[in-house]
């Protein structure tokens, strides 16, 4: 049990765009400059984990969620949106930038997921964001090695191993149903894809 919680903190969607980052940073045929790395580090940890974190133990204080997993769907809605307006902001910046396109286009492609899983709310389906935000991850690595002819492959099936055991703990957590993994992987892998044509 405390692996799969332990998988389920280190691979939790407030740290895959961290982690993505860095991928993009590896990954990346075109030389940038150690500053901007750190700038680029520093934006995203910040405005993906740091600000994310504090609202929900602040919406904790407030007693608007009982629990920091946020497990029921009306807990989700408040910390659901705040990471719509900060995915956003990141999206508009860094689409604008040249060398940090692909990256604009990560977050508004995570961004289209995110609606739809809000507006799967009013439905009462829940989905797994711990596997959206991994399938994002998948797909992003997929799109940049093939458009800036980088081969990733061990990259690429580390990411599909782990978001298999990732998914597995989730469900042994009892977090979420099959249906709702399935869901977060189709979601988070499709809207990638999908923006990524579109624009």
């Amino acid at each position: 049990m405390k692996f799969y919680k332990f998988i389920s903190v280190i691979l939790h969607p407030i740290v895959i765009p961290t982690i993505g980052i860095l991928l993009f940073l590896l990954l990346n045929p075109s030389p940038i400059s150690i500053q901007r790395q750190y700038i680029l580090i520093s934006i995203v940890f910040f405005a993906t984990y740091i600000i994310p974190l504090t609202s929900l133990i602040v919406l904790k204080l407030l007693g608007y969620v009982e629990s920091y997993q946020v497990h029921s769907i009306k807990e989700r809605k408040i910390p659901l949106f705040i990471m719509l307006v900060i995915f956003s902001i990141l999206g508009k910046l860094f689409v604008n930038i040249s060398d940090f396109r692909e990256l604009g286009l990560l977050f508004y492609g995570t961004v289209a997921a995110l609606i739809v899983v809000y507006l799967l709310f009013v439905l009462k389906i829940k989905t797994s964001l711990h596997i959206l935000s991994m399938s994002s991850a998948i797909a992003f690595v997929l799109i940049f090695t093939s458009a800036n002819s980088v081969s990733a492959l061990p990259i690429i099936a580390i990411l599909f191993v782990l978001t298999g055991i990732l998914a597995s703990a989730r469900l042994h957590l009892k977090a979420h149903t099959p249906l709702e993994i399935y869901l977060g992987f189709f979601l988070g892998f499709c809207s990638q894809f999908g923006l990524y044509y579109l624009l």
